[in-house]
């Protein structure tokens, strides 16, 4: 059994091929590619399909219940195949119909086009049998048609050649000039060519002596004014058809345009020295220029160009020229836009350059070699500039006018009630503002035309990086800023102790203005211009904490000086009230003095004042008896040993020494100290100005008895109101401590007076 199950069939089963696939079995090999099988006819989707073959192999194979499977699978199969086919039917339905129309049209024209070609073909065996019989007619008689023919074009030329002399006498009457050169230019080849002989050598003579006239003629148009550059190119252009020479030509040309130029020229210079008063705005005198004198000389070069294309040679010429002319009319544009003065629309110079420097581009296409387009472009940019510098002017005098404005305001006298009282500070601070913003915005607006998208020089690099940023930021709304600032300082150095010509409350007006500018206007006005003109910052710029820290300084500044005008307002009245009053032999105090209480007055005003414009500001803590301070606060130790009955010559020595000691360790008062962006402090360096001028000249004074109680009751009013306006109390107690003693220093009988009867005093003042 095992031999037998080893064993090999012998016959054509076991050949090489097979053993191969065997082995290639064995060890997994990969199957050798099969050759083409047969189709198979139980494929129900092959094109061999055979039912009967089919359905005998499932009733073999398969169950009863696979086969009603199988059927209900091949029934729902069919039924998708039809639906399919019909809604393919559907779909196509209109294709189907217009398909038979157009094969049904199709058999239609194509009988009709069948008898059309049997027609043509009938027609054309025709017309081959004609051809042919008169072919054979004329057969014999062609060369000597064709000999005929010759004879006849040869008369024809001599005919034209006997009769060119009377023609070209015909053209020069009629001018018809270049008829007349064309019919010579035509002649002439053959007329050179048998000049030998005599017939020939008379017409040739007699069109000679008429084309000389011809060309006199074409010369004097040369010498003609009138000429237009049409005619005078035409001229030209027969001339060298009559072998002028062409430098010749060159020069008269040039000349005789340059003439016409510059009588285009004069026409411009002549408007603007008889119209002092500008009679024409400056697009209608740039639209004259434009169409007159740039429009001739655009012809000029096309012209010059096309005659003369052939003599690269004479290039420079044309480009000398045309510099030359377009220099004097460049000078004339100038000086007409500098007559631009007005600032209030700019849309016409604008429009006006726009066109200025549209129109030379045509030159740049002419003639690339020119410098005339960068010339123009050049003149467009200078006057961008010089406006920028015209706004510039209009913005600092309209600031200048606010003020008198404001000055004006704050002069005018208030009316009785009845009357429209004058605007408050915070009204003129906001509408001078207002103001200044919308004037910039205005400014801004009227500038940005340079730069619209249908103005063809906005597309420059200058207008779209160094007329943005230097010319409109810096030159214009940065400058501006700083002239606000610089303008505002200036008032700080007035002369005089009352500051000059200049009202306090102006100062303290500009102050505000300059510290709201810090605040807030100078970025909100530079972030503005800086989306408005698209400024890109490649050169440098002007940074806004620079310009906020200029303000800020402009506004410290103003106020440290209104701060010391007010003082010495306030100090003029005291120092005159100490001067001019013999303080030895005054009487006993029974009232206030006036000045004591124009002093209080002026303060409380000033306060009101400052409080319009500034926060209050931080004070220290008041005691609860600030305004009821006894006279202890001006009679230290150093007083009460001075007052003491015990007085001795050795007192003053000890006085001296505990008033030095007490001086040490007082805290020191800087009188001019820079003050605060609010009203306590602006008060507060006011005081301490005006009762330091008190001390000093209290200081300068000799006191009698009487003087000296004047001065304790003056102190003591003044303490009664001013401690509740500064910041630190104790600041008006140590001053008015002060004025006291320095008193008592210098009084001959320092006998103070009973601080009861001083506050009733002031109680009743």
């Amino acid at each position: 059994m095992k031999a037998a199950g080893l064993r090999f069939p012998v016959s054509g089963s076991s050949s090489p091929g097979r053993k191969r696939r065997l082995l290639r079995l064995y060890y997994s090999a990969a199957p050798e590619p099969q050759q083409e099988e047969q189709p198979d006819p139980c494929d129900i989707n092959g094109a061999q399909f055979d039912p009967e073959l089919y359905l005998n192999k499932l009733r073999k194979e398969c169950s009863l219940n696979e086969l009603m499977d199988q059927e209900s699978c091949m029934v729902r199969q069919i039924r998708s195949l039809d639906s399919d086919m019909q809604t393919l039917v559907y779909e196509n339905y209109n294709k189907f119909i217009s398909a038979t129309d157009t094969i049904r049209k199709m058999k239609n024209d194509f009988k009709k086009m069948e008898d059309e070609m049997d027609c043509l073909s009938t027609n054309m065996a025709a017309i081959t049998e004609f051809s042919a019989r008169i072919s054979g007619t004329l057969q014999d008689q062609h060369a000597q048609i064709t000999k005929l023919s010759g004879v006849h074009t040869l008369l024809r030329k001599l005919q034209f050649l006997f009769e060119l002399p009377a023609r070209l006498n015909k053209c020069l009457e009629l001018q018809a000039y270049a008829q007349a050169v064309s019919s010579h230019c035509r002649a002439r080849c053959v007329l050179q060519q048998y000049s030998h002989m005599p017939s020939f050598r008379g017409i040739q003579d007699d069109c000679h002596a008429i084309m000389e006239r011809l060309a006199q003629q074409l010369r004097q148009k040369f010498r003609d004014g009138g000429t237009s550059a049409k005619e005078l190119s035409e001229c030209v252009e027969l001339l060298l058809q009559l072998d002028e020479p062409a430098e010749e030509l060159c020069d008269k040309f040039l000349s005789h345009a340059q003439t016409r130029l510059e009588a285009d020229l004069q026409g411009l210079e002549a408007e603007l020295r008889d119209s002092a008063p500008i009679d024409t705005d400056i697009l209608e005198f740039i639209d004259r220029g434009c169409n007159e004198f740039v429009s001739n000389l655009c012809l000029v070069i096309a012209s010059y160009q096309e005659l003369f294309v052939n003599r690269p040679q004479e290039g420079d010429k044309l480009l000398v020229f045309v510099d030359t002319l377009a220099a004097r009319y460049f000078s004339l544009v100038e000086r007409r836009i500098q007559e631009e003065k007005g600032v209030g629309d700019n849309s016409l110079l604008v429009r006006a350059l726009d066109r200025f420097h549209r129109r030379l581009q045509a030159v740049s296409k002419l003639l690339p070699g020119s410098a005339v387009p960068s010339q123009g472009t050049e003149i467009v940019i200078q006057a961008a500039r010089e406006r920028i510098k015209q706004y510039l002017s209009a913005l600092q005098s309209f600031y200048l006018d606010s003020l008198t404005d404001v000055r004006q305001a704050l002069a005018a006298p208030r009316g009785p009630p009845g009357k429209e009282a004058p605007p408050s500070l915070p009204d003129l601070l906001t509408s001078l503002s207002n103001s200044i913003l919308n004037q910039i915005k205005s400014v801004l607006a009227s500038v940005h035309l340079f730069t619209a998208k249908d103005i063809t020089f906005s597309s420059k690099p200058y207008f779209k990086g160094e007329f943005c940023s230097q010319g409109v930021r810096e030159g214009l709304v940065v400058s501006f800023i700083k002239f606000i600032c610089q303008s505002s300082r200036q008032f700080c150095e007035s002369a005089g102790d009352r500051g000059g010509s200049t009202p306090p409350v102006l100062l303290l007006l500009l102050s505000r203005l300059c510290l709201d500018f810090e605040t807030s206007t100078i970025s909100y006005i530079l972030t503005l211009t800086d989306e408005q003109f698209l400024v890109q910052h490649h050169s440098p710029v002007t940074a806004v904490t620079a310009l906020c820290a200029e303000a800020r300084e402009a506004a410290q500044k103003l106020l440290n000086h209104y701060v010391k005008v007010q003082g010495l307002i306030i100090s003029q009245m005291l120092r005159k009230s100490v001067e001019t009053r013999d303080w030895v032999n005054t009487i006993e105090p029974r009232n206030v003095r006036a000045v004591m209480k124009r002093v209080v007055e002026d303060t409380t005003s000033i306060d009101v004042q400052v409080g319009l414009l500034y926060e209050e500001g931080v004070r220290k803590a008041h005691s609860s008896d600030s305004s009821k301070r006894t006279f202890s606060v001006y009679s230290s130790s150093r007083q009460q040993i001075r007052y003491a009955p015990s007085y001795t010559p050795s007192a003053p020595m000890d006085t001296n020494l505990l008033s030095n000691i007490h001086k040490l360790f007082s805290e020191r008062i800087d009188i001019f100290s820079p003050v605060e962006f609010n009203k306590v402090s602006v008060l507060t360096g006011i005081i301490k100005i005006s009762l330091k001028t008190f001390l000093e000249c209290v200081r300068l004074r000799t006191f009698g008895r009487y003087g000296l109680q004047q001065i304790q009751v003056d102190c003591h009013y003044l303490q009664m109101y001013l401690w509740r306006f500064v910041s630190d109390e104790n600041l008006v107690h140590f001053l008015l401590d002060e004025i006291v003693g320095s008193a008592a220093h210098r009084c001959l009988d320092p006998s103070p007076m009973e601080q009861s009867v001083i506050e009733v005093i002031c109680e009743r003042g």
